[in-house]
């Protein structure tokens, strides 16, 4: 047995563990987390990923610690460049953009992310050395951070220039497809007029994915076909799958040497079995406490090292069990047996669903860009504990591929929010599908658009200040703009200035390792 608590008694046969794993996975930020040591949080306490709210670390969690000498690792996000001709330059600090506008040698480009246009000059006349990218899909945010890496002493050291959490609308377009289907189920009890059925469109092509699924794939390339205008990229790194399948299955016992001694040392077994028993113990249920990794068919009466025989359980149930034959353990719960015997036959099917939207945007990314490195997640964990960064989308993109150190990363995240570009549609609907209101067919109202990014001075009143986000227009000329501290309405249109036209994403600014 394993235990995912530091300082417990770990078997030799099977794989060595680290510290206990953070509270929560990015892939899933909504899922049960697990403690270290047992400690349970007090009710009401909430906490970052990979890090507390207070000035305690995180149980589990590596404090982030200086290296080299270095005061702070985090650093300010880094400014796009395009030359004269539009064709991107290296990126550049905020001190050097702001001389660069201040001087008029440069125009602003583009507020979000911020990207900067030289006058006087071309990618002929500058030295651009490049940047790489690194991709952290997940099931509901991506993460992609762009840094340039250097050789050092100790190997390849990265310096993240700027990071961006992507989030997708891949469970709306899935519930729009339901309320769409459950629309055409219901006329089709209507006594309605007849109408032939169609058989053009039932053939699904090869590589068809959902579109729930193919959002994710075609929104993520979006962002880095735009990245790649702003910035010289050379290489992309691409976090392929979540767990390593080809070693975890084939039958073969987990066994050889950089899974046992090596570099990802547990990572991979460990964080398929988090997932696919949901963080907590199979026998009886508890979460928020330490797990060990524990046969379902002990060793000494046959079992193997397999994934499929491996399950997760906290201290008691593991002494309690022992080297007994689960149906021996659990002969007075038939249904906790039976429960268990299925699922640890049954594949991870989430796990599945992103891997293949994962392989497709590695695909996609392939025949972009002519150099194209994957890795496993495993290897980004285990890459992000060694440099003891806190669990984000963005510092996971940093962390994909192989590398030695990062050197610095941006204190602030873009957050990107996929919102799409509106609707068809005129009307709302109530719960009983009859329409409730009606929309205007006009977009524009006084010159804004819904989904607009502005910047909102007012001068005096409850709302007096500067409001920078998201616009939601009105008729009357009253719009409400979402701002990160929140929404500020009523806003009259004499006191707002277009920063950039509405592009079908809503865009904020936080701190990195903050809730999103």
């Amino acid at each position: 047995m394993a235990t995912f608590a530091a300082g417990q008694q770990t078997d030799r046969a099977v794989l060595p563990q680290q510290l206990a794993l953070e509270f929560a996975s990015a892939d899933t930020p909504g899922s049960r987390d697990e403690t270290g040591r047992g400690r349970r949080r007090a009710p009401g306490s909430g906490h970052r990923r990979g890090e507390t709210s207070g000035g305690s670390p995180a149980v589990g969690c590596v404090t982030p610690t200086p290296r080299g000498g270095e005061q702070s690792r985090e650093a300010h996000p880094a400014v796009f460049v395009l030359d004269k001709d539009g064709r991107p330059l290296q990126p550049t600090s905020a001190a050097r953009a702001r001389k660069l506008l201040k001087q008029g040698r440069a125009a602003v480009h583009r507020h979000a992310p911020f990207v900067i246009r030289l006058r006087d000059r071309s990618v002929a006349e500058s030295s651009v050395d490049g940047v790489e990218l690194g991709i952290d899909p997940g099931s509901k945010r991506t993460g992609l951070a762009v840094f340039t890496p250097t050789e050092g002493e100790t190997g390849v050291i990265r310096h993240g220039l700027y990071a961006i959490e992507l989030t997708h609308r891949g469970s709306q377009i899935r519930h729009s497809l339901a309320r769409r289907s459950a629309y055409r189920r219901r006329r089709r009890s209507r006594n309605l007029r007849y109408r032939s059925p169609r058989f053009n469109n039932r053939t699904r092509p090869d590589g068809w994915l959902a579109p729930s699924l193919r959002h994710r794939v075609e929104t993520t390339m979006a962002w880095v076909g735009r990245l790649a205008r702003w910035a010289p990229i050379r290489a992309v790194h691409v976090e392929r799958v979540a767990f390593d399948t080809h070693a975890l299955s084939q039958g073969r016992d987990l066994s050889h040497e950089e899974y046992q001694h090596g570099t990802l040392s547990g990572t991979e077994v460990r964080e398929y079995l988090l997932a696919k028993w949901s963080r907590a113990c199979a026998y009886c249920g508890a979460t928020g406490v330490p797990l060990n990794i524990d046969h379902i068919r002990p060793k000494s009466k046959g079992g193997s090292d397999r994934i499929s025989n491996l399950t997760l359980a906290c201290i008691p149930c593991n002494e309690s069990k022992s080297n007994q034959a689960i149906e021996e353990f659990l002969s007075g719960r038939p249904k906790v047996l039976a429960k268990i015997i299925v699922q640890a036959k049954a594949p991870l099917s989430c796990a599945a669903a992103v891997n293949a939207t994962r392989s497709e945007l590695t695909r996609a990314l392939g025949i972009a860009f002519p150099v194209l490195r994957s890795a496993s997640g495993g290897r980004t964990k285990w890459n992000r504990r060694r440099n003891g960064l806190p669990k984000t989308h963005s510092l996971d993109a940093l962390c994909v591929g192989t590398f030695d150190t990062v050197r610095q990363y941006p204190r602030t995240v873009l957050a990107v929010a996929a919102t799409g570009r509106g609707t068809y549609a005129r009307t709302r609907a109530d719960r009983y599908g009859f329409p409730r209101l009606r929309l205007p067919r006009q977009k524009y109202f006084f010159g804004f658009a819904t989904g607009d990014y502005a910047r909102a001075s007012v001068p005096t009143g409850v709302r007096a200040g500067t409001h920078i986000g998201r616009l939601a227009v009105r008729s009357t000329g009253s719009f409400n703009i979402r701002t990160p501290d929140g929404l500020v309405q009523g806003v009259h249109h004499r006191h707002i200035r277009l920063l950039q036209r509405a592009d079908g994403y809503a865009y904020m600014t936080r701190t990195e390792g903050s809730e999103p």
